[in-house]
C-alpha cells in the first residue's frame, strides 16, 4: 500500500483563511499524467447529473464559457458529474468541493491523494466477490456492509489514515454491488441499501479512478454545510447547487445520503443563501425536482425563487421500484443570470 499523505481534515470546516490558501504544495499529491478519455463519476448516484450534462451545459453562464470565471464551487458535490464536466471542459483556476457527508468527502480525498492504494484495495474486493456464486456473493456483500458500518464509530475524520483508503474501497464496492447502485445511509450513518444481483459488475475501474484523481489535483475538498463556502464567493465565482431534491411524493424520498434530513425549511434556508450570494455578484445555478410533475398546483419552488430565472429540463427517472413510473420528467434549473 502506498504511503498516506496529509490533506484537509473531514471534520470541522477550516477557517476562511485556511480555505483560501488551500494545501501547501509539498502536501499535495503529485499530478498524474493527463487522462486520454473523459472521467466519469466515481459513484452511482440517485439524481446524478450525467444524463443532463448537455442540458445543464447549455445554461452555464456566458462568463464561464468565455474564460472569465476564476473559481468554481459545488456546495453539494454528491456524485460529482457536474464538477468533472466543468473540470474537463472549462478553464477555471480553482475548484472547491463541499459535502456534508464525511464518508463522501473522504472518498474524493482518497482518490485525489492515494488512488493507487485505493485501486489495490478495490481490486482485491472485486476479485474476492466475482469468484463467488450468487448465494455466496450475497453473504459477502452483507459481511462487508456490516463490517463497514461497525467500523464507522472508530474512524477519526480529523486525521487522514490508511483506514480512510479501506473505507473508501468498501463503500465504492457496496455502491457498485448494491440494489440500483444507491448511496444511502440511515439516521445513524449506516449504509443500508440491500444487495443487488448484477452478473458481472465493474467494481474497480482503475483507468477512471486515475482520471478522476487527475482532475481532483486542483480541487480543495471539505466536509461542511453548504453555507461554509461563503467567504470564497465573489463576482468571479460560479456556484452550482445540487442539494437533496425535494421529494415528489411521500414514497419517493431519496435524500438520505447523510444523517441530516433536508426538509422544506432547509430548502428555504438554501434559497436565503442563494439570494445572499446573488448580492455578491456570483453566477449561480441550482437544480431541484419540479413539483409540477405530480401536482400542477404545487408552486413551492416557483414562489421560493420568484426573483430568479427558472428553466425546466427533461430528465429520465431511472431509480424507482415501480418500472411503470420510470420515464421522462421535468427538473428545475434556477439561475440568477
Amino acid at each position: 500500500m502506498s504511503s498516506v499523505k496529509s490533506i484537509e481534515p473531514v471534520g470541522p470546516v477550516p477557517t476562511s483563511s485556511e480555505r483560501s490558501v488551500g494545501l501547501p504544495e509539498s502536501e499535495r499529491a503529485k499530478p498524474l499524467a493527463k487522462p486520454l478519455f473523459l472521467a466519469k463519476p466515481l459513484l452511482k448516484w440517485a439524481g446524478g447529473k450525467t444524463q443532463l450534462l448537455s442540458s445543464i451545459d447549455t445554461y452555464f453562464p456566458p462568463q464561464l464559457k468565455e474564460g472569465r470565471i476564476s473559481r468554481y464551487i459545488e456546495p453539494f458535490v454528491g456524485g460529482g458529474a457536474v464538477f468533472l464536466h466543468v473540470a474537463q471542459h472549462y478553464n477555471v483556476s480553482e475548484i472547491v468541493l463541499y459535502d456534508l457527508n464525511p464518508e463522501l468527502a473522504s472518498i474524493y480525498k482518497v482518490v485525489r491523494t492515494d488512488v493507487d492504494a485505493l485501486i489495490e484495495c478495490l481490486s482485491q474486493l472485486q476479485s474476492d466477490y466475482l469468484r463467488l456464486d450468487t448465494g455466496d456473493r450475497k453473504d459477502y456483500f452483507y459481511q462487508q456492509r456490516e463490517r463497514h458500518n461497525a467500523a464507522r464509530v472508530a474512524i477519526d475524520w480529523h486525521a487522514y489514515s490508511a483506514a480512510w483508503v479501506e473505507r473508501a474501497a468498501t463503500l465504492l464496492f457496496l455502491n457498485r454491488t448494491c440494489f440500483n447502485g444507491l448511496f444511502r445511509v440511515n439516521s445513524k450513518g449506516d449504509f443500508n441499501v440491500p444487495h443487488g444481483r448484477y452478473v458481472k459488475p465493474r467494481i474497480c475501474d482503475a483507468e477512471n479512478l486515475r482520471a478522476v484523481s487527475h482532475f481532483l489535483q486542483r480541487a480543495k475538498i471539505y466536509c461542511g454545510d453548504f453555507t461554509d463556502c461563503r467567504d470564497l464567493v465573489d463576482s468571479n465565482t460560479f456556484v452550482y447547487f445540487d442539494p437533496p431534491y425535494r421529494p415528489l411524493s411521500k414514497t419517493a424520498n431519496f435524500t438520505a445520503y447523510s444523517t441530516q434530513a433536508f426538509s422544506d425549511r432547509e430548502q428555504q434556508r438554501l434559497c436565503e443563501y442563494y439570494s445572499d450570494l446573488h448580492q455578491v455578484g456570483a453566477r449561480l445555478m441550482l437544480s431541484n425536482s419540479d413539483p409540477h410533475n405530480i401536482d400542477a398546483e404545487d408552486d413551492f419552488f416557483d414562489c421560493l425563487y420568484a426573483d430568479f430565472r427558472i428553466e425546466r429540463v427533461r430528465a429520465s427517472r431511472s431509480i424507482n421500484s415501480d418500472a411503470t413510473k420510470r420515464g421522462q420528467i421535468n427538473e428545475l434549473l434556477i439561475l440568477n443570470y
